[in-house]
């Protein structure tokens, strides 16, 4: 009876911690999914393409705050504890997300109106800084012995349950409302959602205990500590950031820019490329706790090698197979097949991410280098795809950004090495 109640207790501490980094990426999800139509509200331009150019700027302009926000809030998290980070990152994140759906468009407003998109969107990024690695280390702190694979993966998991959701939403309200409709005041009403399900997230967080790991140590860093760790630290960091370029370059390919690209590149129909969405949130939500508990089985590193190299070999030709005939079939097939890549590589990845990092700067470092990498390749794979498309001719060149990304995962995986103290005691522990 005591292990059952054991067992629904971590189940219940695994979607409390994950609930907040739903509803980051659900924001960031309906940024992507209707950046044409955010376009056309706040950065009428007379040229589409500008248009579409400003607001996808935007929405990676987000993640430039992130390296910011994982030193700043990361520190804080590492000192005052998981479960108060977790907190103060689901406030602000709460914020971005309103001023953005509330606020006038264009027309109404004028200028102030794209700017105050773009000062929510900094505070978003800044938020998220923190989030994603708040919530991974805290899972791989009450992770139990054999199973940390499979506890970190719902970190990326709760992300896909996000894509799921708002690709429902936005199915839903395609087949409701005319296209005019969407464009006009539609494409607000995922976002206001969102805001009315955040006193719920809260009330989830709230009730999180702190982890037995941080309380076990007697002296927390202060933030000039931290910062004299990270920078002892830096070459741990880079590598973490190449190994998560492939994550995250990945990650926003297939779903943050797959109905902007089906729709604007491919030509296909809004609700077709939202239900390719659906199901590659589907399909990710399935392989990250599996590859995630494979990878406490065979290890990390196999993992991850082996996913970097499917991607070098697949990634171009499978998008070229793809524009040389657009068609459901085609974006679904491909999307899937970019998903098992994705989901295998991140759920050992993830893992392993915390597992490189010291552990009384591990928010900070993993959240520091996670913000690297989406800020510098993952945050802005909508605009650069849609960028290099424009100036190539090419349509199929997103598929090159992904192998280029590739290659910075395969080289980390090959140099990157865990200190995790519990790997570190154990291989101490063994004889020579």
């Amino acid at each position: 009876m005591s292990d059952e109640a054991d067992r629904r207790s971590q189940i219940m501490s695994v979607l409390r911690v994950s609930s907040g980094n739903f509803l980051e990426m659900y924001d960031f999800m309906v940024f992507g999914y209707y950046a044409s139509a955010i376009a056309r509200t706040f950065f009428p331009t007379g040229s589409d393409f500008a248009s579409l150019m400003l607001s996808l700027m935007t929405f990676g302009a987000g993640f430039l705050m992130r390296p910011l926000g994982a030193i700043v809030l990361g520190a804080y998290t590492d000192h005052h504890g998981r479960r108060a980070g977790l907190l103060l990152t689901l406030a602000l994140m709460s914020v971005g997300i309103l001023s953005i759906a509330c606020v006038p468009g264009y027309r109404t407003i004028g200028i102030v109106a794209p700017l105050l998109v773009v000062c929510g969107r900094l505070l978003q990024g800044f938020s998220a800084g923190a989030e994603l690695g708040s919530v991974s280390v805290y899972l791989s702190e009450i992770a139990t012995p054999g199973h940390k694979g499979f506890y970190v993966s719902w970190q990326s998991g709760s992300q896909q349950v996000a894509v799921m959701f708002a690709a429902l939403v936005g199915v839903a309200l395609n087949l409701r409302l005319s296209a005019e409709q969407m464009a006009r005041w539609g494409w607000r009403m995922p976002l206001l959602l969102g805001c009315l399900i955040v006193p719920v997230l809260f009330l989830l967080r709230r009730s999180l205990k702190e982890t037995n790991q941080f309380l076990a140590r007697k002296v927390h860093p202060a933030t000039s500590e931290i910062l004299r760790s990270l920078a002892a630290n830096w070459r741990v960091v880079l590598i973490g950031t190449m190994l998560i370029t492939m994550t995250t370059v990945s990650f926003y390919l297939i779903t943050a820019y797959t109905p902007t690209y089906g729709s604007t590149v491919l030509h296909l129909a809004m609700v077709d490329n939202l239900i390719v969405t659906l199901c590659v949130g589907a399909s990710n939500l399935f392989w990250l706790p599996v590859m995630g508990a494979l990878s406490d089985r065979i290890g990390r590193r196999p993992l991850l090698i082996a996913c970097t190299v499917l991607a070098l070999a697949s990634a171009y030709p499978a998008m070229l197979w793809l524009v040389g005939a657009p068609s459901l079939s085609r974006l679904l097939s491909v999307e899937l097949w970019l998903s098992f890549v994705y989901g295998s590589y991140n759920g050992a990845m993830i893992v392993f991410l915390t597992e490189m990092m010291p552990a009384k700067v591990r928010t900070t470092a993993f959240s520091l280098a996670y913000s690297l990498a989406t800020a510098i390749f993952g945050g802005f794979t909508p605009a650069i795809s849609t960028y290099l498309i424009h100036v190539t001719g090419n349509r199929a060149v997103p598929g090159l950004w992904l192998s280029f990304a590739a290659v910075m995962g395969l080289l980390a995986a090959l140099f990157a090495r865990p200190c995790d103290e519990e790997i570190e005691a154990r291989l101490a522990s063994e004889p020579a």
